[in-house]
């Protein structure tokens, strides 16, 4: 006789939105269940450490204002703090929040496991169990049944991810974290329709192989304006850490082009749909040929570290290109690679 326990909703997945997921249900009274691969991954942000910013920062504000935590998690934990867009109209403003990336998924997770009725599981989700077109339930790998009357899939980039550069393909998600792969067919199985996606992550640095001398400094706000509506703005005002400015240039782009061939971008190994708005740097370089430069923003992951990321320099190509490629860059001509930029192939539900 195996596992058999209930809850009201259960949420698959503990990225951003199923941590929102999670804590809604929770503090509307009903008894929720969060499963994740991994407890020390709740939260985590294996990409950027970053909240908002111009495509993402209204979002985080209605999360704000609908009761969410991301904003409330982000003023906890932030390490510098700018409003962009401010020479244009405030329609455009955006508040774009650096986070200490240890920091924010450790206050996420203290919130989650502080919120009465919710419990974490680490277990993997294999299968929707549904009756009369209704759910009724999820059932675990390890064939551990939770009966529920809702299911939230917040599967991010886990559904049979693999990570990619070069020749290199990892049946990974983001990060070398374990990938979920039994439950896509078991969604196929009750008619939903999955489509492949395709995102990428740039190489991380060692910030103590960078001369930043070369770079143009780029401050936090001197003013900071917290996300959350909540958040007492004389408790946010702080010293902030400092992110850099450095450009690619036509040696970098030259590298390149010689080397498409080798990525699996442009061979055809990658057949997901790539995001409209974090282009790869071939994608950049081959799409606008006429550009000398594309900028580079050089951001810490966190004060416990001197890993940097090298923001505006996704990338898929082998690891030999990506060294000579960042090496002739100002600022990166010593750069020590901490982890290879990798490209990262995965399921999601079409929303059609």
């Amino acid at each position: 006789m195996g596992v058999h326990e209930s809850c009201d909703v259960a949420v698959i997945g503990a990225g951003h939105a199923g941590c929102e997921a999670a804590l809604a249900a929770a503090r509307l009274g009903m008894k929720t269940i969060i499963f994740t691969v991994s407890v020390d991954s709740i939260a985590l942000m294996p990409c950027n450490p970053n909240i908002g910013g111009s495509s993402k920062g209204h979002l985080v504000r209605e999360l704000d204002a609908l009761g969410g935590e991301m904003g409330k998690n982000i003023d906890k934990t932030f390490i510098q703090s700018k409003m962009l867009n401010e020479s244009k109209g405030p329609a455009v403003h955006s508040l774009r929040a650096q986070a200490d990336k240890q920091a924010y998924t450790r206050e996420m997770r203290k919130t989650l496991e502080n919120t009465p009725g919710l419990l974490i599981k680490q277990a993997e989700v294999a299968k929707i169990l549904v009756a009369d077109h209704r759910v009724t339930g999820v059932q675990t790998y390890s064939g551990a049944v939770y009966d529920c009357k809702a299911a939230i899939l917040c599967s991010g980039t886990y559904l049979r991810a693999r990570c990619i550069y070069g020749d290199v393909s990892n049946p990974t998600g983001p990060n070398g974290l374990q990938s979920a792969n039994h439950l896509s067919e078991a969604l196929k199985e009750i008619g939903v329709e999955l489509v492949r996606f395709k995102t990428g992550t740039p190489a991380r640095v060692d910030g103590r192989t960078i001369d930043y001398s070369q770079m143009q400094e780029q401050k936090g706000d001197p003013e900071i304006v917290p996300f959350s509506f909540t958040t007492d703005p004389k408790s946010v005002q702080k010293p902030q850490v400092s992110c850099w400015l450095t450009y690619t240039n036509d040696r970098t782009h030259e590298i390149i082009r010689r080397n498409l061939d080798r990525s699996p971008l442009y061979s055809g190994v990658i057949e997901g749909t790539g995001p409209r708005y974090c282009p790869s740097i071939e994608d950049k370089v081959v799409k606008f040929a006429d550009k000398h430069q594309h900028q580079l923003f050089i951001e810490p992951e966190g004060n416990y570290t001197h890993e940097m990321y090298l923001g505006g320099m996704s990338s898929s190509l082998p690891e030999d290109v990506q060294y000579d490629m960042i090496h002739t860059v100002p600022g990166l001509e010593h750069a020590a690679i901490v982890r290879n930029a990798y490209a990262i192939e995965y399921d999601c539900i079409n929303p059609h």
